[in-house]
């Protein structure tokens, strides 16, 4: 079996929320212990360096860091099993655009009582995943579901 069928036994939403509660536990841990400021701080340059190293690694196993293997990630990946309700895309060599009006990533993160922490846990992974992905495209982002907005609104494009 190949690491993209051995990628689909489980969708990316089930291993967040496997991963969700005992992240959560370290951070609120480390807020104890070393102050709110400082654990985030760490928290989010950890998610970062993780980020950067799956997009790496998914550009690897998806043969290309195109917009148009992009799009077959967040299909395939992401949104796998409707985990998020993708509308108005529009693709070009240059930009890759679409909304997420539906997120299964704010609907665990609040079932389980951690939304504060669900835009440190998903949506600020996606800029740095860019990176390793792709560092010719760049993420515009202005709104999130996650931050109480009624769509995330996914601007890639080449900078």
């Amino acid at each position: 079996m190949d690491k993209k069928e051995h990628r689909t036994d489980i969708s990316h939403l089930l291993c967040r929320e496997i991963q969700a509660p005992l992240v959560s536990a370290l951070i609120q841990g480390f807020v104890r212990e070393i102050g709110e400021n400082k654990a985030l701080t760490i928290a989010q340059a950890v998610i970062r360096e993780d980020a950067v190293l799956s997009g790496k690694a998914l550009a690897e196993e998806y043969s290309g860091n195109s917009l148009e293997v992009l799009l077959k990630i967040v299909e395939e990946v992401w949104a796998k099993d409707e985990t998020m309700e993708i509308k108005h895309i529009k693709i070009t060599e240059q930009t890759l655009q679409f909304d997420v009006t539906s997120c299964g990533y704010a609907k665990m993160y609040e079932r389980l009582g951690i939304q504060e922490l669900g835009c440190l846990l998903s949506c600020s992974r996606d800029v740095p995943f860019m990176e390793g992905f792709n560092p010719e495209f760049e993420l515009i982002r202005t709104q999130t579901i996650m931050e109480g907005a009624e769509y995330c609104d996914f601007r890639y494009k080449k900078k």
